[in-house]
């Protein structure tokens, strides 16, 4: 029987990946709701913290002490201008970033100990081969999906043969991950093919995707970084990081679900289904024409409305309008017209979007709704506001059977008595389909830049007396 002493350091860690743990599993559930997300973050950074400092009191890592403190430098510190910098319209491509970084740190981690070609036991080899095929696809899928929502990748590139061609890349990948994690063939150029294999499935799988898709994208990058971290805690044996791994992984599958849900796909034709087409097959054009109205009109009708349900979008995120659509909204109120706020799981560019912005802006928690809780209340709305929302509010995807998206769950939008649209010009929306809401005989349509707009909408309230 092994009756060593365990040295303080070795208890000092221990204790603390227990301590590291609790903070990240209790910060993961209060960032589930709105009210105390922000003091989940706050526990679940400080478990973050801790990890780090113990991670030098790891013996193995002495002699590279100041490798790891230089690298936590200067990642922190990069971490923390740009965090401070980026505008929030543009939280979704610094998150697809930031899923691709961590990816491709666990990449790193295997390619480390891969090319050490050291003898090693099968469940070792399995992990280290799987956190790198994980990791590798989210580094490079998750740089595409940075480019595309920054505009330098402009648009979808799709061939015939195109899910064959990411199949034998994915087997491919595979049967040469298989044979270095048993040791068949572990030499330096069989593990480089095995991970120029990987990277290259994360560009096949994302350049096809629309960006109608993207929140799916980021979700399901989130939740793959997340396994890939787990794989390769356990590679280094390094439990913080598989408890931290296993967190993130589990919680970005479920939101991948919950997201793929609300476009009406499921998890597999995410997956493996060449998803993201949809802006290419969309349905023949809407008859009829759009019908504008003046900013003093739709003010005026908005003043003497009973309820009025706002329905924010990307375009409100462009136009940084959030804190005006929250001051015409307490004008509103004052004039005792009941304001909601309705919100589509995938309204934005990433899961959460729209809620982080009217956070921002300091909208109460109790007048955001979602889908499910709001819907049966348009009805009885005089006035639905849509602010830069399109795929999310467009009517032909509950009657429309040719249009890609039919069959998603939309916020019935059309079904108020009267819908005002704030939108920059009549061209179609970031995922390329006609909305038919902007058609309809209770549809007017307000052009302009979504802060100028509702600054001239709150003018207009104000004017009404």
């Amino acid at each position: 029987m092994d009756t060593t002493t365990p040295s303080i350091s070795t208890v000092i860690v221990d204790a603390a990946y227990i301590l590291v743990a609790f903070l990240f599993i209790t910060g993961l559930k209060r960032m589930s709701s709105p009210g105390t997300a922000r003091g989940g973050i706050v526990w679940a950074g400080l478990g973050m913290v801790i990890a780090t400092l113990v991670t030098y009191l790891h013996a193995d890592w002495n002699i590279n002490l100041a490798l790891v403190i230089g690298a936590t430098l200067v990642g922190g510190g990069v971490a923390w201008v740009s965090g401070k910098r980026v505008a929030m319209t543009d939280m979704p491509q610094m998150i697809a970033l930031y899923n691709g970084m961590g990816g491709g740190a666990a990449a790193a981690i295997a390619a480390v100990e891969l090319y050490r070609d050291e003898p090693h036991g099968l469940a070792f080899g399995i992990l280290a081969v799987l956190g790198a095929l994980i990791g590798a696809v989210s580094l490079t899928g998750s740089c595409v999906a940075f480019g595309k929502l920054q505009g330098l990748i402009k648009k979808s590139f799709r061939f015939s043969g195109q899910q064959f061609a990411n199949v034998v890349i994915l087997g491919a990948a595979i049967l040469s991950g298989a044979a270095i994690a048993v040791g068949y063939n572990t030499s330096a150029g069989a593990v480089t093919a095995f991970f120029v294999l990987a990277l290259a499935l994360g560009v096949t799988m994302t350049l096809p995707i629309g960006g109608a898709d993207m929140p799916v994208v980021i979700s399901l990058y989130n939740a793959l970084t997340g396994l890939a971290v787990a794989f390769e805690g356990y590679v280094l044996n390094n439990w913080s990081m598989v408890i931290a791994g296993m967190v993130v992984g589990s919680a970005g599958t479920l939101l991948t679900q919950l997201m793929a849900k609300a476009m009406n796909r499921s998890l597999g034709n995410v997956l493996f289904s060449g998803f993201g087409e949809s802006a290419s097959s969309a349905s023949g054009p809407v008859t009829g024409s759009q019908k504008p109205i003046e900013a003093g009109d739709a003010g005026v009708m908005m003043a003497y409305a009973q309820k009025l349900i706002v329905v924010p979008g990307y375009g409100m995120a462009v136009g940084q309008a959030q804190h005006k659509v929250w001051e015409l909204a307490q004008l509103l109120q004052n004039r005792g017209v009941t304001v909601k706020f309705a919100i589509h799981p995938v309204a934005g560019r990433m899961p959460g979007h729209m809620n982080v912005l009217l956070a921002e802006a300091g909208v109460p928690y109790d007048l955001i709704s979602d889908l499910e809780e709001i819907n049966a209340e348009f009805e009885t709305a005089d006035v639905a506001l849509i602010i830069g929302a399109n795929d999310v509010v467009n009517p032909v995807a509950r009657n429309d059977k040719s249009s890609p998206i039919y069959g998603m769950p939309i916020l019935d939008a059309d079904k108020a008595k009267n819908v005002i649209v704030i939108k920059r010009g009549q061209g179609q929306g970031f995922s390329g389909i006609e909305n038919a809401l902007f058609y309809l005989d209770n549809t007017r349509m307000l052009y302009g830049d979504a802060q100028g707009a509702v600054n001239q909408l709150v003018q207009a309230v104000k004017a009404a007396g």
